[in-house]
């Protein structure tokens, strides 16, 4: 496999810093960073002497096992989560549910995942187990509901809310229809290949077995991964509230103290020079409350905040004293959720965390969850960043190559690129006779408006709407005169536009983007074993892969 490091442009410095280790200011707002080998043994020793206060590694290995069946893990996941009962700790990284996997960094999420668990595992000398957690208990519907397959440009393909409650990705029913129109829609845009009807046989069979997006998700993630025990979790799934009961307590209880604790890490970012990521607004709960009757279209999942002794949401339709709000985490902790400054502290409550893999805007707000980890006697684990790639397709380098593209033209001055390589074959020199006669008629015009403003001011008004009007039509006839001259070259510029939409497709990196299922119908599963092959980097450097 062709690696080619790649500096991309990163709009946030803090994550930056952490990953390139370049400013040692920030160490004391993140566990060890994992090109450090002591921070390993050092990570793995503190969980071995905390064990007792997480949740029992047999309750989890329970849970997990039940929810990765409804999947057809076996085999190799069920070894995962045994590891897990005797002991194992885990490399867990997370995503909401997306339309067959969403973007392709959640490709990228599953292998570093994988990847940091065999490194960690070679150096504590114990078995440690690869965790994907499904942030199903997000409500952001536009977020999760739709996949990017690349045509002549990024196609959106979407499954539309069916409507009802704003709750949970993982509490939203999809119907049969809905997900074959998604699939017909997605086999009409694809080019036929040999994968092609497997794949879409696949994602069939897997449909059939879903209920919602995020069972589809994972669904589509043990067809992929469970070959490589990466054993699947699901934030939403009441059998793991359960077992999240005590520590909502602690975040009921605590919640001023720890809205405190997110205030100290902030202002200690601000006065690093870093921007903070997710502001705490006053008075926050930072936990998400399902309220409404089930039996009326779901439950809306609400943002809840302390007023005046009691929990309310915004808008003070919810209102719940804390005894209540405490009952409900004991009671029915399935009707609570974390938001993303809590969510780190109940995943290190619920797994046996060795470290953790992270995007960069992740990285950035868990910096803000320092002081509340050493509040509640925790440490924050090792944070691994998530690796990053492009994927090259075997025909681009050619047609790079052809019109003397590089990746950083593409991503950064495209479309100045592709117009100088149109200008350099326009032999008529539209734009400077265009100028020249725009200039000309400015020059005759001008004192016919002087002379009928002398006669009627009404007169001068009307002379520049005229001679503006007919500068919008000599502006048209050029653009008119461009667009013919662009279309004698209109297969070479549609090539060079589809290297652009591969590479940076909408302006935006690949891997936010494109779906994978674009990759698996004109390749199989090939390429992702050669991403589970790439060396595993801990700096969270972009890299472009040559398939």
């Amino acid at each position: 496999m062709e690696l080619e490091s790649f500096p991309l442009p990163s709009n946030q410095p803090l994550a930056e810093a952490y990953c390139l280790q370049s400013d040692s200011r920030i160490a004391g707002l993140f566990g060890g960073h994992p090109s450090d080998e002591g921070v390993w043994q050092a990570r793995s020793a503190y969980l071995r002497e905390q064990r007792d206060s997480r949740v029992p590694a047999e309750s989890l290995a329970r849970v997990l096992l039940d929810y990765n069946r409804r999947f057809g893990s076996e085999g190799t996941v069920a070894q995962s989560i045994e590891s897990i009962a005797q002991g194992a700790s885990v490399i867990v990284g997370g995503q909401q549910a997306g339309l067959w996997t969403g973007p392709l960094l959640v490709i990228h999420k599953a292998v570093t995942i994988i990847q940091a668990a065999k490194h960690a595992e070679a150096r504590v000398g114990q078995p440690v187990v690869p965790v994907f957690w499904i942030a199903g208990e997000d409500h952001d519907w536009e977020e999760a509901n739709h996949a990017y397959i690349q045509a002549d440009a990024p196609r959106k393909i979407a499954i539309a809310h069916p409507g009802g409650a704003k709750t949970s990705v993982s509490r939203t029913k999809l119907t049969a229809a809905e997900m074959k129109a998604a699939l017909q829609e997605l086999a009409a845009v694809l080019p036929d290949t040999p994968n092609k009807q497997p794949m879409l046989a696949m994602l069939q069979a897997t449909a059939d077995g879903s209920a919602t997006l995020t069972d589809w998700f994972a669904h589509v993630l043990t067809h992929l991964f469970g070959e490589h025990g990466l054993v699947l979790l699901d934030a939403d799934d009441p059998a793991l509230r359960k077992l999240e009961s005590d520590m909502f307590r602690t975040l009921i209880e605590r919640g001023g103290e720890l809205e405190g604790a997110y205030r100290q890490a902030g202002a200690a970012i601000r006065s690093l020079g870093y921007k903070v990521q997710a502001e705490s607004a006053e008075g926050c709960a930072n936990l998400f409350l399902f309220h409404g009757n089930p039996a009326d279209g779901g439950q809306e999942r609400t943002l809840l905040y302390r007023r005046e002794g009691e929990f309310a949401n915004r808008r003070g339709t919810v209102r719940l004293t804390a005894d209540e709000l405490i009952g409900i985490a004991e009671q029915a902790p399935e009707r609570l959720s974390n938001n993303v400054l809590t969510r780190p502290l109940m995943q290190d409550y619920v797994l046996p965390v060795l470290a953790t893999v992270l995007g960069q805007g992740e990285i950035a707000y868990w910096a803000q969850t320092s002081e509340s980890f050493r509040l509640l006697g925790m440490e924050m684990p090792i944070i691994v960043p998530r690796m990053s790639f492009t994927l090259v397709e075997p025909h681009l380098p050619k047609q790079m190559d052809k019109y003397s593209l590089g990746f950083n033209e593409v991503i950064e001055r495209y479309a100045a690129k592709r117009q100088a390589w149109l200008d350099e074959r326009e032999e008529w020199a539209i734009g400077e006779k265009f100028g020249k006669t725009r200039a000309q008629f400015e020059e005759l015009y001008a004192p016919l408006i002087e002379l009928v403003s002398s006669l009627e001011p009404g007169l001068g008004r009307l002379g520049d709407t005229n001679r503006e009007r007919i500068l919008r039509e000599i502006a048209y006839l050029e653009q008119r005169a461009k667009d013919a001259h662009e279309r004698r070259f209109d297969a070479a510029l549609r090539q060079m536009d589809r290297v652009a939409h591969s590479l940076w497709p909408g302006g935006k990196p690949q891997e936010r983007v494109l779906n994978a299922m674009q990759l698996y119908n004109q390749y199989g599963v090939d390429w992702i074993k050669r991403l589970l092959e790439a060396p595993f980097e801990p700096d969270g450097r972009h890299r472009l892969v040559y398939l």
